[in-house]
């Protein structure tokens, strides 16, 4: 087999991600994804299917609202806080019946927060008095994932966020230790959760935990790392490509499956030579058919494997704003997904990586407005993944988890909320340890006369406990990595304990 020399290796690479546009692609936009990758572990590859599901909430999702403290001092502290200009966002207390003359999106017009119990009782965190275990509540709008934590099929982590080491507010304010590059800013936070790196990083951490198990996909590797949102870092690997598709499946070139092109019947096949034959003496024409038709070859065959199996489509859910009936993007995602997972046994693979996404969670202003449709979304969705797996007889072979680049202020700035940092996450998945809280749920509140917050500066930024290294490991180890491949994947990963959270 002739030498590939490595600019013409990067070109080869960078043509594939460039080209694998999802459901953006071009009339003529093609999956270049379809190249070899060799396995990194040297343990025999795994017999077993798992898979896991990356669900980004891009924007900085307002985590405060979305999971909260509900003991006297927190409460009391938060709805100071955040009943403040003209656009109070403060929720609720638990049992408060919605009041349907109330403005959509408003506090009354959602009712109180719902209230959980996780099973290990929290105990009550420097400058929060109470005895016994620290009681918690949900966003009203997440019954769902409520019933799915009652149920220990969902696990809360709280304050995670990206850390080069462990770092105390002291140290944080003294500049004592090394700091992620650019904090509070949405494009370098997006890729440090999804690599480790600012913007500009070209190998993400899903992609690297594929690296280590691709060989237990044998001759169908291009399905390891697949997105139904786009171009995704967290999944290029060292030698896992993603892989994106559309609602229906792969995305195929406009053209070459039609029964006509141009009124002529023979315009997909001459099109199809066309773009797969090479011309000329280069190496670079030759090289760049030779992906296409292994690209066009697998669409064809995840099109097939997922003709073989059918998965329900999700039914529309409730928008709390305008209180009709609508589609929800990201379970039309799920449905995406569920429907490749149930496919995998025909195409003969055992370990995927998928990415999901939902945005619009910047709520400087019109938080009441956006938020809660986001939240029933989000609910709505994780409810369809679970229940779909079930179904399937699949819910112990995935697990789905949530990222988003940072949170929010705990106070408000009058219409919404700004950047912020440590933030709280859900694990789903029937192998996940759920109905419970991991790590210490922190401190809340703004310093005050009378009141420092260990656990977060300026206007209530939580400074994370855990890092997003810890909680990408504590899945890669479920996902079947091995702990000495975890950290060349996580350099950072000894520095913080534990290595695993134990979640899942």
């Amino acid at each position: 087999m002739p030498r590939i020399d490595a600019s013409r290796r990067e070109f080869l690479r960078a043509s594939a991600a460039l080209s694998i546009l999802g459901r953006t692609a071009t009339p003529l936009g093609v999956n270049l994804a379809a190249l070899g990758a060799a396995a990194a572990q040297s343990a025999a590859p795994p017999t077993d299917y798992k898979a896991l599901v990356c669900v980004f909430l891009f924007g900085g999702n307002d985590a405060t609202n979305m999971v909260l403290p509900t003991d006297a001092d927190s409460w009391s502290r938060y709805q100071a806080a955040r009943n403040q200009g003209t656009q109070p966002i403060a929720l609720l207390p638990a049992g408060t019946a919605p009041d349907p003359t109330a403005a959509a999106g408003t506090p009354a017009a959602l009712g109180g927060v719902l209230a959980i119990t996780p099973k290990t009782a929290q105990a009550f965190p420097p400058g929060t008095a109470g005895t016994g275990a620290r009681p918690f509540a949900l966003h009203p709008l997440l019954t769902n994932v409520q019933s799915l934590f009652g149920q220990g099929k969902l696990a809360i982590v709280a304050n995670v966020g990206t850390l080069l080491a462990p770092t105390t507010k002291t140290q944080y304010l003294n500049k004592q230790v090394p700091l992620p590059r650019s904090l509070f800013s949405h494009d370098d936070q997006q890729s440090e959760w999804q690599s480790g790196a600012a913007e500009g990083a070209q190998v993400g951490w899903g992609g690297q935990l594929g690296d280590m198990l691709v060989s237990a996909n044998g001759s169908n590797a291009i399905f390891t790392a697949i997105s139904t949102s786009g171009n995704a870092v967290m999944l290029a690997g060292n030698t896992v490509l993603q892989y994106q598709v559309s609602a229906a499946g792969a995305v195929g070139i406009n053209g070459i499956t039609a029964t006509s092109l141009y009124g002529t019947n023979g315009g997909p096949a001459a099109l199809r030579t066309v773009i797969t034959s090479p011309s000329g003496s280069s190496v670079f024409p030759s090289d760049y058919a030779a992906v296409v038709n292994r690209s066009i070859a697998a669409g064809s065959t995840l099109n097939t494997a997922l003709a073989g199996v059918t998965v329900a489509a999700p039914t529309q859910y409730t928008n709390p704003i305008t209180g009709n009936a609508a589609t929800n993007p990201l379970a039309t995602q799920f449905q995406t997904i569920a429907h490749i997972i149930a496919a995998a046994p025909a195409l003969g693979v055992k370990r995927q990586i998928f990415f999901a996404s939902i945005g619009g969670f910047d709520t400087h202003a019109n938080q009441n407005n956006v938020q809660p449709n986001l939240m029933a979304q989000l609910d709505h969705g994780l409810g369809y993944l679970y229940g779909t797996l079930t179904t399937l007889g699949l819910a112990n072979s995935v697990t789905a988890f949530t990222m988003s680049e940072f949170a929010r202020t705990f106070t408000t700035n009058g219409l919404g909320t700004d950047h912020a940092w440590g933030s709280h996450h859900f694990v789903l998945g029937g192998t996940v340890n759920g109905g419970d809280m991991y790590n210490q749920f922190p401190t809340v509140g703004v310093d005050l006369s009378g009141f420092s917050n260990p656990n977060a500066v300026g206007s209530g930024a939580l400074i994370p406990t855990v890092a997003v290294d810890q909680y990408a490991a504590t899945l890669g180890a479920w996902f079947g990595v091995t702990p000495t491949n975890l950290q060349t994947i996580f350099p950072n990963l000894t520095q913080f304990s534990p290595a695993s959270l134990g979640f899942v």
